[in-house]
């Protein structure tokens, strides 16, 4: 029986991963792709934000991937497997397993390798790593999980490359100085399934020389491994719709009020002017994009659902934020008389 290729797509929290993954899940040549998704925070949310046909998806347990890795992805890759030789779902021929932003990425990569139970049906065919050309310095500067999701790609993307202050070229020297061996491609450019899947098994050499060591260690060790002490994670789930102006307002208090703190927030939003099409927002660290909208709602969940994660943030002053500036913005509405 051939090995089912494995490719994994990692990148710190923002670089664009669930992005780059559902661009290549339009694609027609992934049509019989399992897709494994993991998310660092208490509620999931890219699974929804990941529009499929026929596509296995599986989320996994709450919680980071690489602290997971003997429980978790092992017995969901093996239930995968005897699903597929069931018959009870699609026979997939590819799985792509997306990682938190905070996951070290050696643990999962030395599971794939030398498990015994999942050598005999899967093969490590790739690491897929995305960097954001706005803050992909000081991301590299400042997080070792990121330097580690570079150092070990096959081939890396530079995403962001036409936002307003990035810087492509500072970020592929300091990719170069990194991973000499991996294959850098800008996200602009077209990005297709056969430019980075399929290129043969994945090697550690020609990488940054800590690689080897990386994967020597047992994953086990790894149990002791904790992410940087002060980043947590909350979310806020609300049943009643939030007005639009209340989006704009809260993404520029959370820019002036938390700045570089704030790693990463996300969500889909039931918004009271239009709650047949949700809007989704993104902010990575000092960067807050405007609302985009989905054409409708991805499944039959319509809950507003916002993921924070981030140093020193305090759930209870965000909560208090939104219910005071949608407070505030329908006060404002009644006010206004009709046309």
């Amino acid at each position: 029986m051939a090995l089912i290729p494995v490719s994994i797509i990692t990148g710190f929290l923002g670089s664009g991963k669930t992005t780059l993954l559902a661009r290549l899940m339009r694609d027609p040549a992934m049509g019989r792709t399992a897709v494994i998704i993991n998310e660092f925070g208490e509620i999931a949310l890219d699974h929804d934000l990941i529009e499929t046909s026929e596509e296995s998806f599986v989320q996994l347990s709450n919680g980071c991937l690489c602290c997971n890795v003997r429980s978790d992805l092992t017995l969901t890759l093996s239930d995968l497997a005897a699903r597929r030789a069931q018959g009870t779902i699609p026979p997939f021929e590819r799985v792509v397993i997306e990682t938190s932003g905070l996951a070290d990425p050696a643990p999962i990569l030395h599971a794939l390798m030398t498990d015994r139970d999942l050598n005999g049906v899967y093969a490590l065919d790739g690491v897929i790593t995305t960097v954001d050309a706005l803050l992909g310095i000081t991301t590299l500067d400042h997080h070792e999980e990121s330097r580690r999701q570079a150092a070990v790609a096959d081939r890396i993307v530079i995403t962001k490359t036409d936002a307003d202050g990035a810087n492509a070229d500072a970020v592929r020297q300091r990719l170069a100085q990194l991973n000499p061996g991996a294959a850098v491609t800008d996200a602009g450019t077209t990005i297709t399934p056969s430019l980075l899947f399929g290129h043969g098994w994945y090697e550690a050499g020609g990488k940054h020389p800590d690689v080897g060591a990386w994967l020597a260690h047992d994953a086990a060790a790894h149990a002791h491994h904790a992410h940087t002490d002060d980043i947590a994670s909350f979310s806020i789930v609300r049943d009643a719709p939030l007005h639009a102006v209340t989006l704009a307002l809260l993404l520029s208090a959370l820019a002036e009020n938390h700045g570089a703190d704030l790693l990463r927030m996300k969500g889909i939003v039931n918004v009271h002017e239009d709650p047949q099409r949700p809007a989704v927002i993104h902010g990575v660290q000092h960067v807050y994009h405007a609302p985009v909208w989905l054409p409708r709602w991805p499944s039959d969940d319509r809950r507003t659902r916002m993921v924070f994660i981030g140093r020193n943030l305090r759930e209870a002053w965000v909560r208090e934020l939104i219910e005071l500036l949608d407070a505030e913005v329908a006060a404002e509405s009644s006010r206004v008389p009709a046309a």
